[in-house]
């Protein structure tokens, strides 16, 4: 499974630029994402897919290890839906 220092890597070679300026270049690309949804707002990129906030309401759960009920509190979560040419390029 690829990680980030494998994505720096890949970006360098295939965008013929040194390691140091692709990794520049993905940490301000992923922190402009991060920005952006911290704020609420939608990221779209055309074909790959479209970044968004939701948020889960609060709900009751259970612990595992007593079988107690417990609250779980609201929260917010990012949420993914891929682009078609991403779902074409993985069928």
């Amino acid at each position: 499974m690829p990680n980030k220092a494998d994505l720096v890597d890949a970006i360098a070679e295939k965008a013929d630029i040194a390691k140091g300026a692709a990794g520049a270049a993905l940490e301000a690309v992923l922190g402009e994402i991060t920005e952006a949804l911290s704020k609420g707002e939608r990221v779209s990129i055309s074909g790959f897919g479209t970044f968004s906030v939701g948020s889960r309401a609060a709900r009751a759960g259970r612990n595992p290890q007593t079988g107690a009920t417990i609250q779980i509190a609201a929260s917010n979560t990012v949420r993914f839906k891929a682009g078609k040419a991403l779902k074409d390029s993985v069928q």
